[in-house]
Order: structure tokens, then sequence, then C-alpha cells
């Protein structure tokens, strides 16, 4: 059965132009991005209450969620780069089952999460640290988004296989129609109705439903996948689920890592009070948002590396590389000089307390040196992920985060909240110059040898 090849149709010839990388990547950006941009807007909306601790209630458990959800961060990436490799070769088949094998994982995850909330939340409240105040915020928080968690999984799994297919348009068109009902909802029910840290949380919830079952619509209307037509002895077939649960494992792992930083990051920032704690809220909004952006570009070349394995295609590939580093140098420097121009009117954008803004801009010449540290990490990972090769993405977050916690042991004593930044900032560049020691072997696996999707 043939599928109809959308943005990729042009990309089985032996180059990819600038042109059409733009076009590939420009809809992943917006697509990404708007993720970050759901947190923000709750930062946003909360941030016109005049408690500092709603702030900070849900910051934590903003982070409560990220813990679960990005160590679940596989069901997206893995999918994305199994179905572009699919794709490549052609083969239908693996195609749907790249949809499915990782839906029943979603599903499985999500029920799991909704099952153990109580011992969760305490858990996490109790590690997070916080004042009391802040502690029933993140409650309240987090006791109606929990709810929401099978979707927030399956979603993972939708966006990443409408990538993997080259369905761009239609991911970006799903993660437009979450978050602008989120933020629709979000100004209904906190600055309308008065509802508070549970409207923002309502509001997110409600989202992630509608979501899911506006993704799965679009999915059926394409008719990318016919579900009569599946083998269902296949989803169980041992080979291809040994691979995916060997690069599942890997991107696992490699989460874990990214949040044992972002949870030492936040219990620490914390412990230095609630207006600190917001500060350091608002200031990681604007890093996601960069990070997103740079994620736009990395998608991209992760579909064309799939692609590129799948037809076995080294000049996609090569090209895919540079085109990766070009667009990340130039983002860079964009958002660097942004931040540097325009950082106090962005943060004005998150709160209206002048405390709390204050403490912000003395901490904001970090969000000027994350971009040019870190972008090249952030890149390298979309090509690993489309080579479906996580074991070089894990060491090197685990290399990253030796130095992390190496810094944050010398520093915090004597410099307190900027050697938390600091320390971050250096994880950010540990994590580009560790990944790159890993691009030569790379690139002797993917061509020196037969590779099968």
């Amino acid at each position: 059965m043939q599928t109809k090849r959308n943005s990729l149709e042009d990309y089985t010839i032996k180059s990819v132009s600038q042109r059409q990388y733009l076009l590939l990547a420009i809809p992943l950006i917006i697509s990404g991005i708007s993720t970050p941009i759901l947190g923000a807007v709750d930062t946003a909306v909360i941030g016109r209450m005049p408690d500092a601790a709603a702030i900070g209630g849900v910051a934590i458990g903003a982070v409560i969620f990220n813990t679960m959800y990005w160590l679940l961060g596989f069901l997206r990436v893995s999918t994305s780069g199994f179905t572009a490799q699919a794709s490549g070769a052609n083969n239908y088949q693996e195609m749907m089952l790249s949809f499915i094998r990782p839906m029943i994982l979603a599903l499985l995850f999500g029920f799991f999460f909704i099952t153990f909330q109580q011992p969760i939340i305490k858990i996490t409240i109790s590690i997070l640290g916080g004042s009391e105040t802040v502690s029933a915020f993140a409650e309240s928080y987090f006791s109606i988004r929990i709810w929401g968690a099978p979707f927030a999984l399956a979603n993972y799994v939708i966006i990443g296989w409408l990538i993997g297919m080259g369905r761009v348009r239609l991911s970006l068109i799903t993660q437009l129609f979450m978050n602008l009902l989120n933020i629709i909802l979000d100004l209904v029910f906190v600055l309308g109705l008065n509802m508070g840290v549970q409207g923002v949380a309502s509001a997110t919830l409600i989202a992630e439903v509608s979501a899911v079952l506006f993704g799965i619509g679009l999915i059926l209307y394409t008719k990318d996948i016919t579900f009569s037509s599946i083998s269902y002895s296949k989803i169980m077939d041992v080979h291809p689920l040994l691979k995916m649960a060997k690069v599942n494992r890997d991107l696992f792992l490699r989460t874990i890592c990214l949040l044992i930083m972002t949870g030492i990051f936040t219990a620490m920032g914390a412990s230095m009070g609630e207006v600190t704690l917001a500060a350091n809220a608002i200031l990681l909004q604007i890093h996601y948002l960069m990070a997103y952006l740079f994620g736009g570009f990395a998608n991209a070349s992760s579909i064309l590396v799939g692609r590129a394995i799948g037809e076995n295609n080294k000049e996609v590939y090569k090209r895919a590389y540079k085109l990766s580093a070009q667009w990340g140098i130039s983002s860079a420097v964009i958002m660097a000089l942004v931040m540097w121009l325009l950082g106090p009117e962005i943060l004005s954008l998150f709160t209206t307390i002048p405390e709390v803004r204050a403490t912000a801009h003395t901490f904001l010449i970090w969000m000027v040196l994350f971009p040019i540290v870190g972008f090249w990490g952030l890149q390298l990972e979309g090509i690993f992920s489309g080579a479906t090769e996580a074991k070089s993405i894990r060491n090197s977050i685990f290399y990253a985060l030796i130095v992390f916690l190496l810094v944050i042991w010398l520093l915090v004593p004597v410099f307190l909240n900027h050697g938390i930044w600091f320390a971050f900032i250096i994880f950010s560049l540990s994590r580009s110059i560790f990944l790159s020691l890993f691009i030569p072997k790379l690139n002797r696996m993917l061509f020196h040898s037969p590779h099968k999707p």
C-alpha cells in the first residue's frame, strides 16, 4: 500500500536545499515551541496573582509532571526515529507498528501514574521542599493534572509518529490545537473565573484530553494507518521489540540524568526562598522556549537522518548534519542577542511582582549564555535520534551530569544562586562537547555496514 509523502516527497534526492530544510523545520519549530508555551502561559497567568507562593507551587507541580513525562520522553523521540526509518524504506507494516507498540506503552504508563498518584506527590514534595503554602498549591495542581497522564503520553506517540511520517503540518495542527485551547481555558478559568492554581491545572487537563482525540481523528482521516490490515502477531515480534527496548532504555537513562540535574536545580532554588524559586522558574521557562526552538531544527535533522538511513543515502545524512550546524549557530546568536537587548521586557511578560522580576533580572545573564553553549548538544541529539543510536546520547548526558554535580558542590556554597546557574551553563556546555566526541563513531557505524531499519 502506498502512502502520501507530504513534505518529504522530494527528499529522496542526493541533497537537501536550504529552502527544503526550512520548509521542514519551521512547522516543527512552531510545533515544538508551543509545548513550553503551555508552561510559560501557566506561569504568566499565575504571575498575575499577588502571591509568589502560587508561582512556586505551579513550578514545583510542573517539575513533578516534567519528571514523569520526561522519563517517558523516549515515546516521542524513538517513535519519530523508527517511523522515519520505516518510511524511508517504504515498509508500510513497520510504519503502522511503530505507532501501535509505543501507544500501548504510553497508555500502560499513564494508568500506572494515576494508580500511584498519592505516593508520587508525597515523595516528590518531600524531596523538592518548599514552604507549606507552596506545597499546598503544588498538591492542588497535581491532583487535577494527574488524570491527564495517559493522554499526555499518548500525545507524545501521536506527535512523534506524525513527525516521523513527514506529516509535519498535521503535527503542528495538533500541537497548536492543544496549546491554543489551553491558553484560552487558562484565561477563562484563572482571570475570568478566578479559579487560581486549580484553573491552570484544569485547563491543561482538558487540553491534553482534547488533543489526543483530535490527533487520532487526523490520523484516521489521512488513512496512513488502516487498523484492519494490521497483523497483530507482528506487534510482539521479538527483534523489533528488542531494538525498541534498547533505544528506549538508553533514552530513559538519559532522561534520568536530565531530571536529576533539574531536580537538584529546583530544590536548591527552593531552599533559597519563594522569591528565588519563582525567579528561577521564570528563567527556566525562557530556557525551555529556546531549547524547543533548537528542537525544531533538531527534529528536522532527525527526520532526514532517519530517511537517509532507511534509503541508505549517505549524502542526505551529511547534508542534514551540515544544515543542522548552520541553522543552530545562527539561531544561537540571534537568541543571545534578543535576551541581551530585550531580556527585561521579556521578564515583565511573566510576572507583575516587582521583587520576583528584580530577582530574575539579576540572573538574566545566564539566559544570554545558554543558547551559545547549549545549541550544539541539542542539535546533535536530533542527529543521533534519527539514527536511533541513543547510547551516545545517554553517555554524554551522564558525563555532563558528573560535571554539573562537581560544580554545584564547589560553587553554590560561595556564590549561592549564581553558583546554581553557572553549574547549569557548564552542564549545557559539557553536553555539547561530550556528544560531539561520538560523531566519528556514528559516521563509521552508519554507512560502513548494511543497516536495516
